[in-house]
């Protein structure tokens, strides 16, 4: 008799840390609804690993409700993966409507996608919340004040979240990197100037969406009994949020 395959949904999965989480889970057996706003993105990962996709806006309430109706269940595993940063700049001069945008993903869309997808978590008798958050959510820096608020209020929210969910059987996990080299982060921090994002990673070898992906897939396949409350990731040579050393 053939094994039922575990079943998680991956937010923010058209690139990055999202697709390479998809691509992971997918070559450890599990089955995957790799869910984000650009459809043809999504039918490209899917010819490549056989996931299934549904096209969703994670900051949108009806997006959200048709995302739950529509699973097939039972689901194991929720990876809120979906989130970024908006701008470089010190609070005294920042945009407001970047602060708006970055709190509506970060924190609000996350929020919307637990409580949808709570119920099949927990009617699946074996269910785990991934939160990817970020060294942003526990250490603050200069000109990141409207992400790292973001990634603080996602980090208490995951933790509050914990406590609240204890002895339900659905684990609570929440796994921040630092510095992590994909395609699009900085690029969308820095509205899509190049140069600056390729000046981000310059002299320093840093994280890749692959490693995330690794550490993601390490705290959901430990013994159900045990949770990964918090792993920090970062590249060897970043110390701290303030404190990296290029070559």
């Amino acid at each position: 008799m053939t094994e039922t395959p575990l079943h998680a949904v991956v937010t923010g999965a058209s690139s990055g840390i999202g697709a390479a989480t998809v691509r992971d889970l997918i070559g450890l057996g599990w089955r995957v609804t790799a869910v984000a706003r650009r459809a043809d993105r999504l039918e490209a990962l899917a010819a490549e690993t056989g996931c299934a996709v549904a096209v969703a806006d994670i900051t949108s309430d009806a997006d959200v409700e048709a995302l739950a109706a529509g699973l097939e269940g039972p689901v194991h595993a929720l990876v809120n993966n979906a989130g970024g940063a908006i701008g470089w700049e010190n609070v005294a001069v920042s945009d407001l409507d970047a602060w708006t945008q970055q709190y509506a993903l970060n924190v609000v869309g996350t929020v919307r996608v637990t409580k949808a997808l709570l119920p099949l978590l927990e009617a699946s008798g074996r269910g785990d919340i991934v939160n990817l958050t970020s060294t942003a959510g526990h250490e603050p820096y200069e000109n990141g004040a409207g992400y790292v608020a973001a990634k603080h209020a996602e980090a208490a929210m995951t933790r509050t979240l914990r406590l609240e969910l204890t002895g339900s059987g659905v684990r609570v996990i929440e796994i921040a990197p630092g510095m992590v080299k994909t395609e699009e982060f900085s690029k969308k921090r820095f509205d899509g100037d190049e140069d600056k994002a390729a000046a981000v990673y310059e002299g320093v070898e840093p994280l890749t969406a692959a490693d995330v992906a690794d550490a993601i897939s390490y705290a959901l396949t430990r013994p159900h009994h045990m949770n990964v409350d918090l792993m920090v990731l970062r590249p060897r040579e970043q110390g701290g949020a303030t404190k990296l050393v290029r070559r």
